[in-house]
């Protein structure tokens, strides 16, 4: 097989935007691996608006979004992969893939992207008691089977969790006929965005009941019903139980990265995200090797995914081109007060454009009124911003300019923390 200098690993959006990134910057040999039939990744099956605001100034849907992104891939002729599933990346980058046509087959490019996406967490995670029965699945099961194969799972549903592909999921199933009688949520928040609980809930009068879940479920060989409680402190509270007749449970209880070949490589991992550390240039601790979208951590745009998958792409194509860059000095990234994490966890402030702008991107871990987001270089502020309402379900964007950074001769650490006004 031909050798590739870049090999990325998920035509998803991810996967295409570093795709297209790279080639503009003049790296020719470029493959992209898919494990599906066709490019676009999740964004097949997303056949609702709302893409696209950022990026193309225009709302498109999921497959319109990809179709863009398919169509310049192909006009650049960047060379890929469909069905083709990678089985281990090795320290010294090679990858271990296989399909049908090659059988297994060895790649030994200079630099990867990985853009695999994520994956839902299961029933199994949940340890909720009761029964096996048919009718459980995971909300983007769901929606595969109900907008690419036209197969509804049931007529009467609960959805358990209230991200977004849930939200989405319960006007979905309305809009297809069946009736969506809850969708509960462990937290006394929601997981997904604002807009979505208005347009996918409140305008079709489904209910939200926050701090509750399933405690149990009904039925032998097909779900006939769910008992829902209220949680405090971890616990159901008792006399609060509620029982739901119903033959579909919808899971919508969050995203993992899919980093099985992340860890395979040896590469840092975050233990809040889980997914890889990176700097300032989406590298991640292994030098030449890069990350962006769902499979760095969970994104609620898929806009923000391309902006970062780019970024990828071009730092890709600068290391093959260019050569590795020595770091003299390595800036860690702290998150305090209510900031759960960052994208990136550490900076290289040597090697940044004085001309440019960083970008961080984060979540908190509740939901904050009247606070204030601040940057501080080790005791310096750098930068505040005041935000009426925070909530995890919605991730912060702040970019700061580089001339900023590196106008501090000595920096340790830089943190990210909330204060009040």
């Amino acid at each position: 097989m031909k050798e590739y200098r870049l090999v990325i690993i998920g035509g998803g959006p991810a996967g295409l935007a570093a795709a297209l990134a790279a080639k503009d910057l003049g790296v020719d040999d470029i493959l992209i691996l898919e494990r599906d039939k066709e490019l676009g990744g999740i964004l097949n099956q997303c056949i609702h608006n709302g893409f696209g605001l950022h990026t193309f100034k225009e709302e498109l849907t999921g497959p319109e979004y990809a179709h863009r992104f398919i169509e310049q891939v192909k006009e650049k002729q960047i060379d890929y992969l469909l069905d083709t599933m990678v089985l281990d990346i090795a320290k010294d980058k090679t990858v271990t893939a296989m399909n049908r046509q090659e059988g297994v087959f060895f790649l030994h490019p200079q630099s990867i992207i990985l853009a695999m996406g994520c994956r839902e967490r299961p029933r199994g995670a949940l340890a909720i008691p009761g029964s096996r029965p048919a009718g459980i699945y995971t909300a983007g099961t769901a929606q595969r089977l109900v907008n690419m194969e036209g197969s509804m799972p049931g007529k009467k549903v609960v959805i358990l969790g209230s991200g977004d592909i849930g939200l989405i999921m319960a006007r979905r199933m309305t809009l297809e006929g069946a009736t969506v009688s809850l969708v509960a949520e462990l937290m006394p928040y929601s997981g997904g965005l604002k807009r979505n609980i208005v347009q996918c809930l409140d305008d079709y009068n489904i209910p939200l009941k926050l701090s509750h879940t399933v405690i149990d479920i009904k039925g032998k060989d097909r779900l006939e019903g769910v008992t829902v409680a209220q949680i405090q402190n971890g616990k159901p509270v008792p006399g609060t139980e509620e029982y739901y007749e119903c033959d579909t449970l919808l899971l919508s209880v969050g995203l993992i990265p899919e980093n099985e070949l992340s860890r395979s490589a040896g590469i840092e991992l975050s233990s809040i995200t889980k997914g890889p550390t990176v700097d300032n240039n989406m590298e991640t601790s292994i030098p030449g090797i890069f990350a962006a979208g769902n499979v760095l951590h969970v994104h609620d745009l898929v806009d923000y995914v391309s902006e970062e998958a780019a970024l990828a792409g071009q730092k890709a194509a600068e290391y093959l081109l260019m050569g590795e860059k020595t770091h003299d000095i390595t800036v860690s990234v702290l998150c305090t007060n209510g900031v759960r994490y960052s994208v990136p966890t550490k900076l290289h402030p040597d090697n940044l454009s004085p001309q440019g702008t960083t970008t961080f991107r984060f979540r908190v871990d509740n939901v904050y009124a009247n606070k204030k987001i601040a940057f501080y270089a080790d005791e310096t502020l750098l930068f505040s911003k005041k935000k009426k309402v925070l909530a995890p379900g919605e991730m912060e964007t702040v970019q700061i300019k580089n001339s900023l950074l590196q106008e501090q001769t000595v920096i340790k650490n830089i943190t990210i923390t909330l204060e009040d006004f």
